[in-house]
């Protein structure tokens, strides 16, 4: 008898791995630092009534990931929010607007394994809609020799 493996992007898709039954990323997602960022955006993105898309968003982040979201106080001066990718997912909930955010413009820096990139993105509350805000995200990223991982990332919230 004949064993049938599946191929590794298949499998990828319908195995879960790891401890806490994380769903494995999918291969496009991770293997390219523009894979990577494009799926950063679309995890993110979607109609009113349902939220990001957490499950594919967790395949994305390195377990220590932080994330941190700068603004402003009731005063005017600056704070920021930092939290771990659950902590982020949990505050965020159903969207009450559609949602569509897109890169419009990158800036790179590697060092080794290690990327920092500058994303300037725009969004709008529907897909391909005219924008209602833009800004940036610094985004870092660690290549561990098999797939990239975000590391980090932040906004300034008071900037758009």
């Amino acid at each position: 008898m004949q064993k049938v493996v599946p191929s590794l992007a298949l499998a990828a898709l319908l195995l879960p791995v790891g401890s806490a039954g994380q769903t494995a990323p999918r291969p496009e997602d991770v293997s390219t630092l523009d894979g990577i960022i494009r799926a950063y955006y679309e995890v993110v993105s979607g109609p009113a009534g349902e939220a990001a898309d957490a499950d594919r968003d967790r395949t994305l982040h390195h377990p220590e990931a932080w994330i941190a979201i700068a603004g402003a106080n009731a005063e005017g001066r600056p704070v920021v929010d930092v939290m771990t990718l659950d902590q982020y997912h949990e505050n965020s909930g159903v969207r009450s607007e559609g949602f569509y955010e897109w890169e419009t413009d990158r800036i790179t820096r590697r060092s080794g394994n290690m990327v920092s990139v500058w994303s300037s993105y725009a969004a709008a509350r529907t897909s391909g809609g005219e924008p209602f805000t833009r800004g940036v995200n610094t985004i870092t990223l660690f290549h561990d020799g098999e797939r990239w991982w975000i590391m980090n990332w932040m906004f300034d919230a008071s900037a758009g």
